[in-house]
């Protein structure tokens, strides 16, 4: 993924769109600010970073919204489709679990 960042903002991530089991989600808002978005199916683990954010940071997703981070409109929007794309309306396995639901 090229970056249109600055140099302060760091590399961005080297993520396998193809890997198994993962969801990954790339995302440019009209100000060509960058986000990607992945999802571990096995692990329930959702996590955004972004470029304005520092590349480095890694900002955890729990029920849709990511923990630590402001979003805009746009952004939020997009993270709502990958959120929903990733089985929002399912049970989840819970990050930490192994794979678990945590329910019971």
């Amino acid at each position: 993924m090229s970056n249109h960042h600055t140099a302060a903002c760091g590399e961005p991530p080297d993520v396998d769109g193809d890997a198994a089991g993962t969801y990954v989600g790339y995302f440019a808002n009209e100000y060509g600010e960058q986000a990607v978005y992945t999802y571990d199916h096995k692990t329930g683990e959702a996590t955004i970073r972004m470029g304005d954010a520092g590349w480095h940071d890694t900002f955890r997703v729990k029920d849709g919204q990511p923990e630590g981070l402001l979003l805009g409109k746009t952004e939020a929007m997009w993270l709502r489709a990958c959120w929903l794309a990733t089985g929002a309306l399912k049970v989840r396995p819970t990050p930490g679990t192994d794979g678990g639901t945590g329910q019971g």
